[in-house]
């Protein structure tokens, strides 16, 4: 019996050297038929990738209207995140979904994946209410009130994620998302 005692000690103690202190824990909420679009080529594991390496990503759901086809629905799961179907406006749950993790006392930092002005409200209310707040916002399109709205703004445009920064541009291929990481890291 004292073996299995000193085994779990030592996963305990292993377990606790695992645990990272000042990373962000993370809500990340997708608005599905705005930004997950053929045109728009909306990599969701690039995303992911992105946001692990500045928090944990405790939180990752991707909202979609009725008409989600099963693939796509698959592609989401898959990806490690959860599907939401919605059978009325996909806006009004994602906000309200939203404004959950606001008060939510386990999530330092809202993130949010869309085009819709309509989300102002919600990005305002996180920042009030001490949340930080990351945008990955999709061009063309994408709102100037909304991009004005969040703590950290990344655009995705052909294949590129662009990070502004008190009016400096960061950009980066695929191959270079690190760079992106270590700027939301600073």
């Amino acid at each position: 019996m004292q073996n299995v005692k000193n085994g779990l000690n030592s996963i305990v103690r292993y377990l606790s050297t695992k645990k990272e202190v000042g990373r962000r824990r993370i809500g990340l909420l997708v608005d599905g038929p705005n930004v997950l679009r053929k045109e728009f080529n909306v990599n969701l594991e690039e995303i992911r990738d992105v946001l692990k390496e500045y928090g944990n990503v405790k939180v990752g759901r991707v909202f979609l209207n009725q008409y989600a086809s099963d693939k796509l629905v698959e592609a989401i799961e898959n990806n490690g995140f959860e599907p939401i179907i919605c059978s009325s406006d996909v806006d009004v749950r994602l906000a309200v979904e939203g404004m959950e993790l606001v008060f939510n006392p386990t999530i330092d930092t809202l993130a949010l994946v869309t085009r819709d002005a309509d989300f102002k409200p919600l990005l305002s209310k996180a920042n009030e209410n001490g949340k930080e707040t990351i945008l990955f916002g999709v061009e063309p399109g994408f709102s100037a009130a909304l991009r004005n709205s969040a703590d950290y703004v990344i655009i995705l445009e052909n294949d590129q994620m662009n990070f502004y920064d008190d009016d400096d541009l960061y950009t980066s291929t695929p191959e270079k998302v690190q760079h992106t990481t270590e700027i939301l890291s600073e």
